[in-house]
């Protein structure tokens, strides 16, 4: 698969918690490290993610935004 997202991070599902149209995806990426994302219920279902699954998170956003 072929992707124009350059920012990709390897890393384990650890929860998937299901909503009425997202579901809230956990990936542990390392250090203590958790990034969440909200996808469809129907990428999950698509995908066949479940908790353990060995996946790589992209991320390709117009805004990156710090607070501090």
């Amino acid at each position: 698969m072929k992707i124009s997202a350059r920012n990709q991070i390897s890393g384990r599902v650890t929860s998937i918690r299901p909503g009425a149209v997202n579901g809230s995806v956990k990936v542990d990426i390392g250090n203590g490290v958790i990034i969440t994302a909200n996808i469809t219920e129907e990428a999950i279902a698509d995908l066949e993610l479940g908790e353990g699954d060995q996946v790589t998170v992209f991320v390709k956003a117009s805004d990156v935004l710090i607070g501090k």
